[in-house]
């Protein structure tokens, strides 16, 4: 019975690590696509201050900042 056990780790265990490892690429990508939003969004800001134009629309996307 103990090799039952085994085979069905040894099973399910690459299944387990591919997943794990896809979750953390996948998090890394969205965050930084997220902050690279962020950072794009403040560039473009002191951008339109410095020629003297009005602030860009917000975005409905965009969280507000008691929400950051």
């Amino acid at each position: 019975m103990d090799d039952y056990w085994v085979a069905v780790v040894w099973t399910l265990l690459p299944t387990i690590v591919v997943s794990a490892i896809f979750f953390f690429v996948l998090r890394s990508v969205i965050r930084a696509d997220r902050n690279e939003r962020r950072e794009y969004a403040r560039v473009e800001a002191k951008e339109r201050a410095k020629l003297g134009m009005p602030p860009a629309p917000a975005s409905v996307d965009a969280p507000a900042a008691s929400e950051r």
